[in-house]
């Protein structure tokens, strides 16, 4: 059986999109540390204090087949009480620095003028694997037509 474990990035400060319009910026980093992992949801909305529409927010998730480094640790947390840790390193958005080498793009999603968005993956052939062993990273980017957009992101993966 595998074991099921929510990313919460950060639920009481909200992220901001990057300073400069159009321009990609890690938002969330899932790093391979022992066993595998496949990203199987990504659950997404805007934080706008007294906005009426989240102006789009984007969201693109990277491959680095090179792990970057930076970022404040996120502690992915057990669905199910009793189960081992998960051996999978996360960070959220503070001095990211990317991974290297490849940065394909595996999947892009966004959030609408007007409500959230996500994805989850409809079975596990379309999970986004990451091998164990390897330094492969995956990059929850955001991007935003709009500078400093709020919003706030989280992850379920399975190990």
């Amino acid at each position: 059986m595998p074991f099921i474990y929510g990313v919460e990035g950060a639920p009481a400060t909200p992220y901001a999109t990057h300073g400069t319009p159009n321009t990609e910026d890690p938002t969330l980093v899932l790093r391979q540390a022992t066993r595998g992992f496949d990203l199987q949801s990504i659950l997404i909305h805007g934080r706008g204090a007294s906005l009426t529409a989240l102006t789009g927010i984007g969201y693109r998730v990277r491959r680095w087949t090179t792990a970057g480094s930076g970022g404040t640790a996120v502690t992915p947390s057990p669905r199910r009480i009793g189960t081992t840790a998960s051996t999978t390193a996360a960070d959220k958005v503070t001095a990211i620095t990317a991974g290297t080498v490849s940065g394909a793009y595996q999947l892009g999603i966004g959030c609408g003028a007007a409500g959230p968005g996500g994805w989850i993956a409809p079975n596990a052939d379309s999970m986004i694997h990451v091998e164990g062993g390897s330094s492969d990273e995956l990059d929850i980017n955001s991007v935003c037509g709009v500078a400093s957009m709020l919003h706030h992101v989280s992850a379920e993966i399975v190990e």
